[in-house]
């Protein structure tokens, strides 16, 4: 690039800038007083409105001038939010405006090319119509990443454009000054890709739109089918690019679709505190952020002991495979995680329409008063066309329409005069309030028999009001009884999947326990929205579900049912499927069958971005199919593989390096097999002199830190950090086969430095490693 181009470009940024900073010294005093005004407004609201509500006019006249003074703190609030999201965008573009340039040749035009500059927020000159800056989710910006000079379309409102590409520039740019500069084809800026890379993490992820590449642009802007399904290698960008999608859909329907109405379902809280500063990065809100597990909490835990699935793979990684508890406890998961599972769930509630339903008696101190067999009585008396959950609804209102009955009969009881000899001071005096309305309205009943009326209707109304209360929530459904009933009897025996029999025995010993295994939930909640009916949220329109390869197919159903009015996007890597429930997201056909094939698309990333090429190569080299990984050609050290006598060395050995990393990475992490190993890991290293302020991070950690740390792997996925040691890469701890995936994971979590220590004999995963794609180093023996 010549020095008269960067010139002209260096001059044309602090043109822009001090437009930026004359808006910015504009528009804050009037965010500050727009903010005044609310606020006074607020505070004074109701000295402002004459309140008068003696004579029908006066009513009028304060409700006319509530609605003014309503109106006019309205008018004021959206004023400031406007001005206020405007000045924190001028506020994001001032250290850097803009990151590419593309210069367009419109077809129909004079030939004179238009440049277009593109950042992470539009910004016009005063004039209100010349674009300094063009926002990154406009129709125009996707020619900057979809298009390298030559022949180029895109869709606007209006139609389809078509032109002629003549330039494609990319920028870095701080705080005003440009520090490279280059023009480019189709890849957007290696170099500045590279630049980004090798800088150290922050605490959060970070939002590059300027590096954003084609196929990652390719979900961003997707917006036609229902389910959009991301099968991306390890460090390939899908999380990245979906939350920038979030921030193009937002933007592309900012008129009709709110972040209220988007929710982001992520492996963990840790997850979300790490990822949490992305939206407002892009100039969005964040969205609602949850995982599945808060849901079945939600849903399921004031009945249940609820395992999570964390404690289920600690359980299942408690042991050796050859241990029969754990190869017991395996086959469960497979087999209560499986499609074939679900279609059982659905065949078994179909056949409750015709027997089988199972219901819960109402009593009332201590005898019967509506029997299990009414239920079931007026259950199958229904005409047998109506559906199960109509069913339920219609006994629900028979149910509610006895209660009544039965709460007018008991008002006669002798145990009703007894109890309201109980009844304080505060139902008493609402006793004497009816009985003085009644008085006034000229009842000529005897004031001491209608009291005893009263009174004994309130004892009643409050005793048969927890059994109105089970009949509006359900409770009388036998949910639990009906899925005991899958382990039992006919059904355990018809089932063709291995070791059903012994799986059914101890699925019911611990429901009985009051405990609901992790691969129990989810099939548990879905038969019982079955048979009651399907709780539906229908204002949420997008749903996002990163590590998708850990959701079974119950989960994803059951997002389906739960929000009907949303499309889903699903993101994951299968070589990172470390759950025995987990999916293959690009080959499951039954996931590819939940919205059609019609209504679903599937984009997968082989690049990955985060590693340097050395640590792609060595983890891509530990699965049977990595070939399809592409590393990004970043350079770096070798992944090292340190073998120590024992235990003892290897934390001498494990706690030098980390001190050594302290000082050159943000986060270096010692990532462990389990929880139980990382907290005897985190236990033993900082009481090495400098280690006291190593952390730890366990499944109730709600907060991402950059620093020293102590990570299971399973809770490092989707997270990058500065430099990964593996804190045993021995035999002893990844010597079977069901951990290659576990093993790869924690490994793919390292951007610049990779070191696993083994003390003791390495695990055979590193003879699978391609030659030369690591070193070893053994201080035992040097």
């Amino acid at each position: 690039m010549d020095a008269e181009q960067w010139n002209k470009e260096q001059a044309r940024v602090d043109d822009v800038r001090s437009q930026l900073k004359a808006r910015i010294a504009r528009d804050e005093p009037l965010v500050s007083e727009l903010k005044s005004q609310v606020v006074g407004i607020r505070s004074e609201f109701w000295d402002d409105v004459t309140v008068n509500l003696a004579e029908s006019d006066d009513r009028i006249e304060t409700a006319v001038s509530m609605k003014q003074q309503a109106e006019v703190l309205s008018e004021r609030e959206r004023s400031h939010r406007a001005l206020r999201s405007g000045l924190q965008k001028m506020r994001r573009l001032l250290p850097a405006p803009y990151f590419g340039r593309i210069d367009l040749v419109e077809d129909g035009t004079d030939g004179t090319p238009e440049p277009v500059y593109v950042g992470v927020a539009s910004f016009l000159a005063d004039d209100g119509e010349t674009f300094l800056v063009y926002d990154w989710r406009t129709p125009i910006a996707s020619l900057y990443y979809d298009y390298g000079p030559g022949a180029v379309r895109y869709e606007t409102p209006g139609g389809e454009i078509t032109g002629e590409m003549t330039l494609k520039r990319q920028f870095s740019i701080r705080e005003g000054r440009i520090r490279s500069m280059f023009d480019t084809g189709m890849t957007i800026g290696d170099e500045l890709l590279q630049d980004v890379l090798s800088r150290t993490s922050s605490s959060q992820m970070q939002a590059i739109v300027g590096t954003i590449q084609q196929d990652q642009n390719a979900i961003i802007r997707n917006d036609r089918e229902r389910l959009l399904i991301v099968q991306g290698a390890a460090g390939s960008g899908k999380t990245s690019a979906a939350l920038q999608r979030v921030a193009y859909l937002l933007y592309k329907h900012r008129s009709r679709i709110s972040a209220e109405q988007m929710v982001l379902f992520s492996p963990n809280p840790m997850f979300s505190s790490y990822i949490s500063s992305v939206l407002p990065e892009l100039g969005e809100e964040n969205i609602k952020q949850t995982t599945f597990q808060d849901y079945l909490e939600l849903r399921l835990g004031k009945r249940w002991r609820l395992e999570d699935a964390a404690e289920q793979l600690e359980a299942v990684l408690a042991g050796p495979e050859a241990d029969e508890e754990i190869r017991l406890r395996a086959a469960a998961i497979r087999s209560k995680s499986s499609v074939r599972f679900l279609e059982r769930i659905e065949a078994f509630a179909s056949g409750l329409l015709r027997s089988g339903m199972r219901f819960k008696g109402f009593r009332l101190r201590g005898r019967v008063v509506i029997a299990r067999g009414q239920l079931e009585e007026r259950f199958y008396g229904m005409d047998a066309s109506i559906r199960l959950p109509n069913r339920i609804e219609l006994l629900k209102e028979w149910l509610l329409e006895e209660l009544e009955r039965l709460e007018t009969e008991e008002r006669d009881a002798d145990w009703v005069r007894e109890e309201i000899e109980y009844l304080d001071n505060e139902q008493y005096r609402k006793i004497h309030k009816s009985l003085s309305r009644q008085r006034r309205a000229g009842a000529d009943e005897d004031e001491s028999v209608l009291e005893e009326r009263l009174l004994r209707a309130e004892v009643a109304r409050r005793t048969f009001r927890p059994l109105r209360r089970l009949a509006e929530s359900l409770a009388w459904v036998d949910a639990a009884g009906l899925y005991k009933d899958l382990f039992r009897g006919e059904h355990a025996a018809d089932a063709e999947e291995e070791r059903w029999s012994e799986i059914g025995s101890r699925t019911l010993s611990a429901l009985e326990e009051g405990r609901l295994l992790h691969e129990d939930a989810a099939p548990l909640l879905y038969l019982t929205e079955l048979v009651q009916g399907f709780r539906m949220n229908t204002a949420i329109r997008y749903v996002i579900v990163d590590e998708a390869q850990d959701f079974s197919a119950f989960q994803f159903h059951f997002l389906k049912r739960l929000f009907p009015m949303a499309k889903i996007t699903a993101l994951g890597d299968f070589n990172q499927a470390i759950f025995a429930h987990s999916t293959e997201l690009a080959a499951s056909a039954w996931l590819q069958r939940l919205y059609g094939p019609e209504q679903t698309k599937t984009i997968v990333l082989r690049r990955s971005y985060r590693s340097t090429r050395p640590i792609v190569e060595f983890t891509r080299s530990l699965l049977p199919d990595g070939s399809g990984i592409e590393p990004f050609d970043r350079p770096g050290e070798l992944p090292v593989l340190v073998r120590a006598g024992g235990p003892e060395e290897r934390d001498r050995l494990l706690a030098a390096d980390l001190l050594e990393l302290e000082a050159s990475a943000a986060t270096a992490a010692v990532i462990c097999r389990t929880e139980a190993e990382s907290r005897t890991a985190w236990e033993r290293l900082r009481r090495m002199p400098g280690l006291e302020k190593l952390k730890l991070v366990t499944k109730d950690t709600v907060k991402f830190e950059t620093g020293l740390l102590v990570i299971p792997a399973y809770l490092a996925k989707g997270v990058e950090f500065d430099a990964v040691l593996l804190y045993d890469a021995s035999a002893d701890a990844y010597g079977e086969e069901r951990l290659r995936k576990l093993f790869y994971t924690a490994c793919t979590r390292a951007m610049h430095v990779l070191r696993m220590y083994a003390p003791g004999e390495p695990s055979p995963f590193f003879a699978d490693a391609a030659p030369g794609s690591y070193r070893e180093a053994n201080p035992a023996r040097s």
